[in-house]
């Protein structure tokens, strides 16, 4: 037994003797986007400082919560916030708790997040199905020692944002009359903002929005075998867009369009 191995039968142990049973879906909830936690029913909810090998999470817009319960049907545990590279966090904390809904027996996972826009077709408040991802974080969660039972040496990512899920999302979001950009997200490292030529480079790449979390979870869910669907929520122009950019107009953004975000997913949980 690995000691990854052993620290998440730890941690899973914890939790099933808090009251968490059976789990569907895996939900991490991005920045300002933690509220749709608030509508899990029957919910039990975990700070992270008290479950095993979980690190806290420090960035504003994050509850650092678990959460679980029952959510459009299906049986959910969340992270309000999760763990960010930039907070100096290896890239085996940030991506521990994905481990952990695998070990649970989640079978699928939904990530959120708040991008910024590189596609010069988005604004502001925009919703984008994440199709594909650019890693450029420089750095890997797979590097070391693989454990053959978690997961293959060297995992395919040819459809690491389950395409059936992403039909389903599209369906559901032409029902609600809902504008639902797609494309694909780049991850750097942060904690600074893209620099205006980083901007034109990951146009040039081929991304759609960039941001500073998500890839790592991603890569780390495809691993172990779970379904993954993705949805950012477009909170700024990026870099040489608009003239500037803080961290309180992403939350401010998240805000105003919460309501829509949540009911996107809502719904999608009941479609899939």
């Amino acid at each position: 037994m690995t000691k990854l191995s052993e620290m998440l039968t730890e941690t899973t142990g914890f939790l099933k003797e808090k009251g968490i049973g059976q789990v569907d879906f895996g939900l991490i909830l991005g920045s300002g986007l933690g509220e749709l936690a608030d509508e899990i029913e029957n919910a039990i909810a975990i700070p992270f400082s008290e479950v095993p090998h979980f690190a806290v999470s420090a960035v504003v817009g994050h509850a650092g919560k678990l959460v679980y319960g029952t959510l459009s049907g299906k049986k959910v545990l969340a992270l309000q916030g999760r763990f960010h590279y930039y907070e100096g966090h290896s890239m085996q904390t940030v991506t521990y708790p994905v481990r952990m809904m695998a070990a649970i027996g989640a079978h699928s996972i939904i990530v959120t997040n708040a991008a910024g826009g590189v596609n010069e077709s988005f604004t502001p408040g925009n919703l984008m199905l994440i199709t594909d991802h650019i890693n450029f974080t420089g750095d890997n969660p797979l590097i070391g020692e693989n454990d053959d039972d978690m997961g293959p040496r060297f995992p395919d990512m040819s459809h690491a944002y389950t395409p059936s899920y992403a039909e389903a999302v599209r369906k559901v979001a032409k029902e609600q009359n809902v504008p639902l950009q797609e494309g694909v997200y780049m991850g750097f490292s942060g904690p600074t903002y893209e620099t205006p030529a980083e901007i034109r480079m990951a146009r040039t790449m081929g991304a759609d929005a960039v941001g500073m979390s998500t890839v790592s979870e991603v890569i780390v869910a495809a691993h172990s075998g779970l379904n993954v669907l993705g949805i950012s929520c477009i909170t700024n122009l990026a870099a040489g867009m608009q003239s500037t950019l803080n961290h309180a107009e992403v939350v401010e953004t998240t805000e105003r369009v919460k309501g829509q975000f949540k009911e996107l997913v809502k719904a999608s949980l009941a479609a899939l």
